[in-house]
This record gives C-alpha cells, sequence and structure tokens, in this order.
C-alpha cells in the first residue's frame, strides 16, 4: 500500500504539474499565437528553442538551469536582487524547471490549433469591427478548445512524470522538492520493490488515463494534433 510518504509526494507532483500547467498556458498560448502568425526571420529560432527539450537530455537541461539559478548564475544573482534568494531545491525553482522542460507539449498544440483556423474567421471578425482582443477570445478561443484541452493534458501529464529536471534542479528533499519519480527511484535503491510497485502502478494507471482521454480528443477533433 502507499505510505503517508508516497502519498506526499503524490499530492506534491500533482500541485506543481498543476501549477506549472496554469503558467505554461498562460505563457505559451501568446507564445504559440505569435509563431502561428509571425513571418519573422526568427520564428525557426524560436520554434527551435521551444522545442528544444524534446531532444535534450533533461539532465543537461536541469544542469544548466541549476547553474542560471545558482548563486553565481545570473538568474540567481538576480533573485537574490529580488530578496527571493536562488530558487534551485525550492519549490519555485521545481516550477521554473517544469514550465522550460514541458512548454513545448502546450505550445506546439497551440500552435497546431491556431493554424488550423485560417484567415477566413479573422477575416470575418475583422468586418464586424472585432478589435484583436475581442476576436482572439470571441472566435479564436472557442475554434482552439481541442488545441487548449490537449496542450493541458499533454502538459500536466509530462509535468508528472519528469525526472532528470526535477532531480538535477529540486533535489530530494521531502515534502519539499521530492516527486512521486523521485520517490520511486527511492524505492528501487533502497529494494523497496513492493512500495515501488504501487507508486508505478499508480502512474502507470494516470499515463493510460490520460492518453485514452488524449486520443478521444484528437478523434473527435483532429486539428488539435500536436504534430500536425
Amino acid at each position: 500500500m502507499l505510505s503517508p510518504a508516497d502519498l506526499d509526494t503524490l499530492i506534491l507532483t500533482f500541485k506543481v504539474a498543476s501549477t506549472a500547467t496554469l503558467l505554461m498556458l498562460l505563457f505559451g498560448t501568446p507564445l504559440a499565437w505569435w509563431l502561428a502568425r509571425t513571418h519573422s526571420a526568427w520564428k525557426g529560432v524560436i520554434n527551435a528553442v521551444v522545442a528544444l527539450p524534446l531532444v535534450l537530455p533533461p539532465t543537461v537541461l536541469g544542469f544548466y538551469l541549476l547553474v542560471l539559478m545558482g548563486p553565481a548564475g545570473t538568474i540567481g544573482k538576480f533573485t537574490t536582487w529580488l530578496g527571493l534568494g536562488t530558487l534551485p531545491f525550492t519549490f519555485p525553482g521545481l516550477i521554473v524547471a517544469s514550465v522550460l522542460y514541458s512548454l513545448p507539449f502546450v505550445v506546439q498544440p497551440l500552435q497546431a490549433s491556431f493554424n488550423a483556423i485560417g484567415e477566413q474567421p479573422l477575416e470575418a471578425a475583422a468586418t464586424l469591427r472585432a478589435g484583436p482582443l475581442d476576436t482572439f477570445f470571441s472566435v479564436v478561443v472557442p475554434l482552439a478548445k481541442p488545441g487548449f484541452l490537449t496542450a493541458a493534458i499533454l502538459g500536466f501529464a509530462h509535468t508528472v512524470g519528469e525526472f532528470g529536471v526535477v532531480l538535477m534542479v529540486g533535489g530530494n528533499i521531502p515534502d519539499k522538492t521530492r516527486v512521486v519519480s523521485v520517490q520511486i527511484y527511492n524505492h528501487v535503491e533502497a529494494l523497496e520493490y513492493a512500495e515501488a510497485h504501487w507508486l508505478a502502478g499508480v502512474l502507470l494507471l494516470f499515463s493510460f488515463s490520460v492518453l485514452l482521454v488524449l486520443y478521444t480528443v484528437l478523434k473527435t477533433h483532429p486539428v488539435a494534433h500536436p504534430l500536425k
């Protein structure tokens, strides 16, 4: 059965995933909209930067984040100047690392949905004298709803399953930065296979449920597919 420590790691993991998903939707939506609409020469570069976590080993990203957010790093010096201290081995540090690592799983499906809308609905809104914000919230958001749902599901699920980045940036501090993937590693390292089975089973069931919901969404609304 799940121990109190295991339950604490599950609660912390879902808290991190929920917070990171909200932030990714907040910052990823305007970024995805810009990438879908712009003709800037920087579009390819920004696309590559956003997609970098898909191919970069998590420990590499975690290492550079650890350096940047540490006492001698640029981000670390800035947060210290603000009176916030340094971010490594803290809950906010986990959030920052999770957002950067899972961002492509939010931006790409949103960008695909925005591209699929086309120009006609936007031109129709313009003829009715709708402003940019009114057009976005009244026309774009409803049409791209499957993309938002897909982005939220993928971003949340990917954050739940993180290991390398969160271990590098957050460490293994009970009730503070120890997420469920790290707890499974701890159980295996201690040869506590029964406990590892229970936690791994919870993640397996969660992952299957997420994929089932996701493919149901993709079947009903194919424009939401992140790889199109």
